[in-house]
């Protein structure tokens, strides 16, 4: 026996035993009474900042008040009052320079804080370039849990979405928690 025949021949006498895929129906994912109250909570505990605006209230007052110190505000949302417009820039590094960013997200999740945002502009760059990010959620888009989330989550023309739970984080350096590291410094969920 050679000793590729041996190797091969050792990874098949170890190979586990096959077990089938849980019965999903059997499964009870958490579920929350007042999913927007325990939602803002969760997004707090992940460092990032949740508003619930008043109806009527007018949005671009709020990112304002919210973002006093932003010069260069990018969104393509026709609602929202911006400086640069991620569909209409040459390239991605035409928003290196944007302070705080407005995206629309389409299902917040309760149970971890997260928020469904596909990509609906050219440059997605906006999303993760930007010192701080707001995000618009609708109150009826938020649902207690993932298996929720996944029954909602549309895969958009421009084929790519993700979840953003918070500002970015990392520990991997002395396990030292660092806000911003990699994209937003803050992000702020402004629910409607």
């Amino acid at each position: 026996m050679t000793s590729r025949e041996y190797i091969l021949s050792q990874i098949r006498d170890s190979r586990r035993q096959s077990v089938d895929m849980p019965d999903l129906a059997s499964i009870n994912p958490v579920e929350y009474q007042d999913r927007i109250e325990r939602f803002m909570s969760t997004v707090e505990q992940v460092g990032g900042h949740a508003v619930l605006l008043e109806e009527g209230a007018d949005i671009n007052a709020e990112l304002q008040k919210l973002y006093p110190s932003s010069k260069v505000i990018a969104s393509s949302l026709p609602y929202i009052q911006a400086d640069k417009n991620p569909d209409t820039v040459a390239e991605a590094s035409d928003l290196a320079d944007v302070d705080l960013g407005v995206v629309e997200g389409k299902v917040a999740v309760t149970e971890n804080g997260c928020v469904w945002v596909p990509q609906t502009m050219k440059e997605r760059a906006v999303m993760f370039i930007s010192q701080s990010l707001a995000i618009i959620v609708d109150r009826n888009d938020i649902v207690s849990n993932m298996h929720q989330a996944y029954r909602m989550v549309q895969t958009p023309d421009l084929g790519y979405g993700c979840f953003i739970s918070g500002p970015s984080k990392t520990a991997d350096i002395a396990q030292a928690l660092v806000m911003g590291a990699q994209a937003a410094r803050k992000v702020t969920v402004v629910i409607i």
